[in-house]
């Protein structure tokens, strides 16, 4: 047995409250472990009244097999140690001082078991239960819809679908269009809206903030803003907002009195400034710190208590007099912990189901203790599946290995209030990464769709877009498309996320390659959702009851088709 291979945490995403009385433990071994249990009992009980409990395999990573299982103690309290069977016969037990043989007298030592002293229901990790069964729509308002052309900026141009967009170009996109067609987004499953930045800024994209307490003029006023919320809410639709807290725009009132007073400035201790003055900025040796080398976005100083408090007035300001459901954070991982601990304070004392949503574009645990983020985008997850069914550079083993690695890197409550998007304004739309292949855009976001995590859909997806990277992918919508065999089979999937949501979020996971060829995917929860995925290159004999497919006749499913079962 490959003893260098477990590996066990207590306190982390191997051991954690799923209840004030219940505890998730895994395991993870190499891949020649045969059988795992756990024996345990109160901490302050004699080791006479230990229980034995089987763990049960969860999953097959790149490298690890991971194994689980939950136990409950009542008077909040546990001691535990794993006994281990390799598949050649070896047999060990693993606990707090290491391995040791599986014999009585092990058992009988209390030094060598993992313990929980107290289980504090204040410390355990939540997510909000309304995340889960929400499916998103991210929002890039410049681009969605023109619903008042009376605040146009100057030079806006005509609303052309086909148009390549330039860095600097306007079309008119604003709330009013987004308000104009709630109902449309109701008609096609959506219960969660994600806009990307609506506060004063220069830019088309508005990352570049310049007063955080105000509505960009372009897209409307307060007012506009609040009657937004109150008919999405009607609808059943939760609104997250986008924050930039890492950094703001130099036009900003702060930054241009920095500019101009120099170290005198009262804001001076605002940003990461190497000297003075700041202007000229030099990528080579800059004068001040900014998001990237991007001098239009100096890095505002998350230490400074002044700064603490204006960033968490604006995050309470805009739930207390707003009722938002949500901020995603920009750059959130170039941002202190201490600050995103307060963060999560604030705006959950004012709404406990509050949703802290961060950017990262890797592993994140450090993050989803449960004291500052509910979820981050999914990126390191989703980018599996997109390298295998969009751009077939990663076969479907590896895929399925990564994604249960991924799986086990968080607690299930972070796994399911993770956004899980396959193309955003920053990435190239789907369709064009499939190579202009709808039926591989389709196959992709339906596998996505029946993954743990909260499923976001870009803006323009159920149209068919097509764009390249920033800022291709930012083309305006193309309302022409609406009711079209891509819209419908959209639809459909959003449909079947929606009605099977309590599984699909909650239930356990088990991802693998059948003989045949096929990725299958098993979720195992209120009911037993099944998922058959064909990227073998040719068609694979396959007997199911489809509740949802595409290219499949009840006998054989072709390649880049999809059958989704519900037992």
């Amino acid at each position: 047995m490959q003893t260098a291979a477990v590996r066990h945490r207590p306190e982390s995403e191997d051991c954690y409250l799923v209840t004030t009385e219940t505890m998730k433990l895994r395991l993870h071994t190499g891949r020649d472990v045969k059988e795992v249990y756990v024996h345990y009992c109160d901490v302050h009980e004699p080791l006479t009244k230990l229980k034995k409990q089987a763990m049960t395999l969860a999953g097959h990573g790149q490298v690890n097999d991971y194994w689980e299982t939950a136990v409950t103690l009542p008077l909040h309290r546990a001691q535990y140690v794993f006994e281990i069977h390799g598949q050649d016969g070896e047999e060990w037990v693993y606990g707090d001082r290491g391995f040791r043989k599986n014999e009585a007298a092990t058992y009988e030592d209390p030094n060598n078991y993992f313990k929980l002293p107290y289980f504090h229901a204040i410390d355990m990790t939540k997510s909000p239960d309304w995340v889960k069964e929400t499916v998103w729509y991210q929002i890039f308002p410049e681009r969605f819809a023109n619903g008042d052309k009376s605040n146009d900026p100057a030079g806006v141009k005509d609303w052309n679908p086909s148009d390549h967009p330039g860095r600097e170009d306007f079309y008119g996109g604003d709330l009013q269009g987004v308000l104009d067609h709630l109902d449309y987004l109701k008609e096609l499953g959506i219960n969660g809206l994600y806009f990307c930045p609506i506060f004063k800024a220069s830019s088309n994209h508005k990352y570049d903030t310049i007063d955080y307490l105000e509505i960009d003029p372009d897209f409307g006023d307060k007012q506009l803003f609040a009657r937004l919320v109150n008919e999405a809410h009607a609808r059943g639709m939760h609104v997250m907002l986008d924050a930039v807290f890492n950094h703001m725009g130099d036009s900003s009132m702060q930054w241009q009195d920095v500019v101009k007073n120099g170290a005198k400035s009262r804001f001076a201790d605002w940003f990461h400034i190497n000297r003075f003055p700041v202007e000229p900025y030099d990528p080579q040796d800059p004068s001040y710190e900014t998001f990237a080398f991007e001098k239009h976005m100096p890095k505002l100083n998350t230490a400074n208590p002044e700064v603490v408090d204006y960033l968490l007035t604006i995050a309470t300001y805009w739930v207390k007099e707003f009722d938002i459901d949500a901020w995603r954070l920009d750059v959130a991982d170039e941002v202190d912990h201490q600050f995103w601990k307060k963060f999560k304070a604030a705006v959950t004392a004012i709404k406990p189901d509050f949703y802290v949503l961060g950017e990262s574009w890797h592993s994140s645990q450090s993050w989803l203790n449960g004291d500052e983020f509910s979820g981050t985008m999914n990126y390191p997850f989703t980018g599996q599946i997109a390298d295998h069914f969009l751009k077939g550079s990663q076969d479907a083993k590896t895929m399925t290995e990564l994604l249960t690695d991924q799986l086990f890197l968080y607690r299930e409550q972070s796994n399911s209030a993770m956004l899980n998007v396959l193309d955003s304004h920053d990435t190239a739309r789907i369709k064009t990464v499939a190579g202009e292949d709808e039926d591989k855009a389709l196959q992709a976001l339906a596998f996505t769709f029946i993954q743990t995590g909260s499923p976001c859909i870009y803006y323009g997806t159920e149209m068919g877009m097509s764009g390249d990277n920033d800022p291709d992918c930012r083309k305006p919508m193309d309302w022409s498309q609406k009711g079209s065999p891509v819209w419908q089979a959209v639809q459909a999937i959003i449909a079947f996320r929606r009605q099977h949501w309590e599984s699909l979020s909650k239930g356990q996971t088990w991802l693998e390659v059948a003989d045949n060829g096929l990725i299958h995917v098993k979720r195992t929860g209120k009911e037993t959702v099944e998922g058959w995925f064909n990227t073998t290159g040719q068609a694979v004999s396959l007997s199911a009851a489809a509740a949802l497919s595409r290219g499949y006749d009840g006998k054989q499913l072709e390649n880049k088709g999809y059958v989704l079962i519900v037992k």
